[in-house]
C-alpha cells in the first residue's frame, strides 16, 4: 500500500471498528463486575450523571442499551415473553420488560453478565424512568436517587445562564446533585473528590464538543455517516464512556475521521440519491434490514431525533466550566435534559431548520408501540412540518423491541411507494 492508501484504510471506518470494540470491552467489564460481586450504578441515557458516578469508580449499567441489544441480536422476544409471563402487560415499554427478564435471569444477557445494582440514578426526562427504577428498588432494596429537572415551559422556551428562572432552576438541580453525592459516599464508602470531578468534566467536554461537530459535519454532500446505523454506534460510546479518557480519545479521532472524509468527499454510500431525516426510535428487531429498505433505493439518514434525545442532550455541545464544577454540572444537566425532552415534545421546529441545513429530501416518522412518550404527537408534528416546508414524509409504524408487531413486507411496500413518489417528484422538477 502507498502512504495515502494506508492512511485511508486506517482512518475511514475507524469510528465503527473502534466503537464496536469498545462496546465489547464495556460488556466484558460488566461481566467481570458481576462475577466478582462488585458494585454498579443503574442509570438512563437522558441524565445518566456518569460524571458524578465515575468519581466513585462505579461501573454504569444502561438498561435501555442492554434491552435494545437483545433486539439487535434477535432474542428480545424471549425476554419480552418471560416478563409478560411474570405479569407485565404487553402494552408497556419493551425496554422495561426485557430488563425485567434480565433481572429474573440473574443478569444473563447475550452480550455477557449484567451486575446487580448498588444504586439507581435517574431523572424525570422520561415518564417511564421512575416506575422502572422502582422495580430495581423492590428487587434489590437499593437507594434510588431521582433528579427532578425542570423542563422548558413552552416550545422554544429554553432559558439560559443569567436569566432569573434559569438560575433558580440551576440551584434546585445543584442541591439535588449534592444529595446524590452524599448517597454515593454512603454506598461506596469513598469520599467525593472535586479535583477528580474536574478531570472527568474535561473528558466529558471533549465528547460533547466532538459529538456536536460530528453531527454538524454530516451536512456534507455526500453525507459522511448513516445516522441510523453508524450513528447508533457513536451514540453508544457517547453514553457509555462519557467522562472517560477513552471516550475523549474516541471522539477526537472520530472528528478526525469525519473531517478526512469531508475533505476527500468520501460518503457513506457509493451513490447517495436521497437524504433523509429519521424521527423516533429505530426498529431494532430487524435493525440492519430496516436500514436496507432505504439504502437499496439510495436513501441515507443524515440526522435523526434519536441522536438528539438518546444522547441526553449532548448534541448541544455544552462545555462545563472547570473553575466552577458543581454549578456548571448543574447547568449542563439542566440544559441537556431539557433539550432531550424538547426533542420528544417539540422536535418539529428543529426539523424545519434541519431540512434546509442538511439538504433533506424526505422525513421518516417512526412511531412505535413500546414508547408512547416518543410516539405521541408525531402525526401533529408531521402536519406542522408539512405546512412549513414542501418535503415529502413517510409515517411508518412498528416497534423498537417486539418483532410480533414488525411486518417487514408491509413496511417494504410503503417504503417502496415512498421512494417511487420521490423519484417521480424529482423527474417532474427536471421537466419544469
Amino acid at each position: 500500500m502507498t502512504t495515502t492508501q494506508t492512511e485511508h484504510h486506517d482512518i475511514v471506518g475507524r469510528g465503527n471498528r473502534d466503537g464496536a470494540q469498545l462496546f465489547r470491552d464495556w460488556f466484558t467489564e460488566l461481566s467481570d463486575t458481576a462475577k466478582s460481586g462488585g458494585q454498579s450504578a443503574y442509570v438512563f441515557v437522558m441524565g445518566s450523571l456518569n460524571e458524578i458516578l465515575k468519581v466513585f469508580d462505579l461501573p454504569v449499567v444502561f438498561p435501555e442499551i442492554n434491552s435494545l441489544q437483545t433486539a439487535v441480536r434477535r432474542v428480545a422476544h424471549e425476554y419480552l415473553s418471560e416478563a409478560e409471563d411474570y405479569g407485565y402487560s404487553p402494552d408497556i415499554c419493551g425496554y422495561v420488560k426485557a430488563d425485567v427478564a434480565v433481572q429474573l435471569r440473574h443478569g444473563d444477557h447475550p452480550m455477557g453478565d449484567i451486575p446487580k445494582p448498588s444504586i439507581a440514578v435517574l431523572t424525570n426526562a422520561c415518564n417511564t424512568y421512575i416506575k422502572w427504577a422502582e422495580i430495581w428498588q423492590r428487587m434489590y432494596d437499593i437507594p434510588m436517587v431521582t433528579i427532578d429537572v425542570p423542563g422548558s415551559r413552552e416550545a422554544d422556551g429554553q432559558t439560559w445562564r443569567g436569566d432569573g428562572d434559569f438560575e433558580n432552576d440551576r440551584r434546585y438541580v445543584q442541591a439535588q446533585l449534592e444529595e446524590l453525592i452524599t448517597v454515593c459516599e454512603q454506598v461506596t464508602g469513598k469520599k467525593f473528590d472535586i479535583d477528580k470531578l474536574r478531570e472527568i468534566l474535561r473528558y466529558a467536554n471533549d465528547i460533547s464538543v466532538g459529538w456536536k461537530k460530528v453531527l454538524d459535519l454530516n451536512r456534507s454532500r455526500p453525507s459522511l455517516f448513516n445516522a441510523l446505523t453508524d450513528g447508533t454506534i457513536y451514540l453508544g460510546v457517547a453514553n457509555g464512556f462519557r467522562g472517560t479518557e477513552t471516550g475523549s480519545r474516541y471522539f477526537r479521532e472520530l472528528v478526525e475521521e469525519m473531517e478526512y472524509k469531508a475533505e476527500h468527499k468520501i460518503g457513506t454510500m457509493t451513490e447517495e440519491l436521497y437524504r433523509l431525516l429519521f424521527v423516533g426510535v429505530p426498529c431494532y428487531p430487524i435493525f440492519r434490514r430496516f436500514n436496507e429498505l432505504f439504502s437499496e433505493w439510495g436513501g441515507t439518514f443524515i440526522n435523526s431525533t434519536y441522536l438528539w434525545f438518546a444522547s441526553g442532550g449532548a448534541n448541544k455541545g455544552f462545555e462545563y466550566d472547570l473553575d466552577r464544577p458543581m454549578e456548571s454540572l448543574a447547568e449542563g444537566l439542566l440544559i441537556s435534559v431539557r433539550d432531550a425532552m424538547d426533542s420528544m415534545f417539540h422536535q418539529d421546529r428543529v426539523l424545519v431548520d434541519m431540512i434546509d441545513e442538511y439538504h433533506v429530501d424526505g422525513i421518516i416518522y417512526h412511531p412505535i408501540k413500546s414508547c408512547r412518550t416518543v410516539s405521541t404527537g408525531l402525526a401533529d408534528a408531521r402536519r406542522y412540518v408539512a405546512k412549513q416546508r414542501d418535503v415529502p414524509s413517510l409515517f411508518i409504524e412498528s416497534d423498537m423491541m417486539d418483532r410480533r408487531v414488525v411486518s417487514e413486507a408491509q413496511m417494504k411496500n410503503r417504503i417502496d411507494a415512498f421512494f417511487e413518489g420521490l423519484a417521480s417528484r424529482r423527474r417532474q422538477a427536471v421537466i419544469q
